[in-house]
């Protein structure tokens, strides 16, 4: 068994989160870059937690900018045993409303701007990313979130795309009639595929603000409606993360899903081949098994 640390990666409109006994600010260093922000680290119920801002407080860095690589490398550094996400998202169901949530359990990454692995030419490893969340962490966001009072759905498909801009009308209808998509957002790729590189459990909690553009009788995506859902999604979410330490307790047995280990057999490169200096970066990420 060891200690629980749960991590909360913030997305749009969730910069903070309350009640947190003891929190600070703390700067984490990481040899992937800096971190979108500092760290604030804390206990709630007993069990330590640590949030950091997705985007910066003050909504800084764009779904492009984020440093995914250096988020994932300082919440392992300091401990941090489960990541949940939280983030903004478009919806592609009519039942899967605006002000919905949704505890997604699979993604299409159509991301091409940012680097999606901590490995490379050096110290080559390749991991199984066919169920890229934990079920265990996601049945106890569902739970939270029920006991929250929020609408929620279990399970669905999360189109990761470039971004800034939102879709076309014609790419709308491509992920939702074709491709079979259930959301759409811009942040959960490369995070997710990062996180199981760094064998942390990771569940993503997608927060509907709209409905895309293909829906008939709401048109193009419409900020303004955006920032009001957002805002209400926002105390929705820190009212789900405030109820995740009972959940999850304050120990924690290894993942039955494997999360945990999955370098276990990830990595290729025979030791007397690897490049010292990139072994040196992937301490924290991939220490246990190098």
């Amino acid at each position: 068994m060891t200690d629980t640390v749960i991590g909360i990666i913030g997305g749009s409109g969730v910069y903070e989160i309350d009640g947190l006994e003891g929190a600070e600010w703390t700067s984490v260093e990481s040899p992937w870059g800096t971190p979108s922000d500092d760290l604030l680290i804390g206990h709630l119920d007993g069990v330590k937690m640590v949030f950091l801002p997705r985007h910066a407080r003050g909504h800084k860095l764009s779904p492009t900018t984020v440093p995914y690589r250096a988020n994932i490398d300082a919440l392992k550094r300091v401990g941090v045993t489960d990541v949940i996400s939280v983030s903004a998202c478009g919806s592609f169901r009519e039942e899967m409303a605006p002000g919905d949530f949704v505890i997604v359990d699979q993604f299409i990454d159509r991301t091409f701007a940012r680097e999606k692995s901590f490995f490379g030419t050096g110290c080559v490893a390749h991991v199984s990313v066919a169920h890229p969340t934990c079920p265990r962490l996601g049945d106890a966001c569902f739970e939270a979130a029920t006991a929250q009072g929020i609408k929620v759905h279990k399970g669905g498909t999360y189109l990761a795309m470039e971004g800034p801009q939102f879709s076309t009308l014609a790419e709308s209808k491509l992920y939702r009639e074709v491709w079979g998509c259930d959301v759409i957002g811009m942040t959960n790729m490369p995070e997710a595929k990062l996180a199981r590189e760094a064998e942390l459990c990771y569940a993503s909690v997608a927060m509907i603000t709209d409905y895309d553009s293909w829906h008939p009788d709401h048109g193009e995506v419409d900020v303004t409606e955006i920032i009001k859902t957002l805002i209400g999604n926002a105390d929705n979410a820190r009212g789900l993360v405030a109820r995740l330490p009972k959940l999850l307790g304050s120990e924690r047995a290894p993942c039955d899903h494997g999360c945990d280990r999955a370098l276990e057999f990830a990595i290729l490169t025979q030791p007397d081949n690897r490049d010292p200096a990139l072994v040196a970066k992937l301490d924290a990420v991939a220490g246990r098994v190098l």
